[in-house]
């Protein structure tokens, strides 16, 4: 008898693990996702060809309160008043860059340029390349935020502008972003 309970034993095993495959693929099928709707469908090749279409532009180009930590998420900063020595934080959101496709689905690259400006346009400092945006994935990213850090020493008190011009290396296009400012006299 001692025989056969393990034969029984083994068997019930067998079909316990057989039936936990089975439930799992079930589960697996049924955790797929659904298709999109084709009305979802139809958005999204318009909002491709848009973009495909649109000249680098900016949906969002501001002063922030510190460093953003991702798309969306950094806050306005209430005014433009530095003081000397400041950091000077620029959040954007650019569109309308271009993609390349690779092996594993698509890149993008922008670089960015500024020019430290008096009101009446006279350069004060500027520099070429200053940062790089760049990334890969399977599908478009098309949520890029473009955080800048910028920190100026020995300005009077004065209006300024701070001019970024982004470059989209894979599409060719510029653009650039002007924001005023004002450096307040020291106390």
């Amino acid at each position: 008898m001692l025989v056969g309970s393990r034969v029984l034993r083994r068997m019930l095993s067998a079909a316990v693990i057989a039936t936990g495959v089975s439930a799992g693929l079930v589960s697996a099928q049924a955790q797929s996702p659904a298709p999109p709707s084709e009305a979802f469908k139809n958005a999204l090749a318009a909002y491709d060809q848009a973009w495909s279409d649109a000249d680098l532009a900016f949906m969002v180009a501001v002063f922030s309160d510190g460093p953003s930590s991702g798309y969306g998420h950094y806050t306005p900063r209430g005014d433009a008043v530095f003081s000397d020595g400041d950091a000077l934080n620029v959040y954007a959101e650019p569109v309308g860059y271009g993609f390349r496709e690779t092996e594993g689905g698509f890149a993008y690259e922008l670089t960015a340029d500024y020019r430290l400006l008096t009101k009446t346009g006279q350069v004060l400092a500027e520099q070429e390349n200053f940062a790089t945006f760049s990334g890969s994935g399977r599908s478009k990213q098309r949520e890029l935020s473009a955080a800048l850090t910028f920190q100026f020493s020995g300005l009077p008190a004065g209006d300024y502008q701070l001019e970024t011009r982004f470059t989209d290396e894979i599409g060719g296009a510029t653009s650039a972003v002007t924001l005023p400012f004002s450096v307040s006299a020291s106390n």
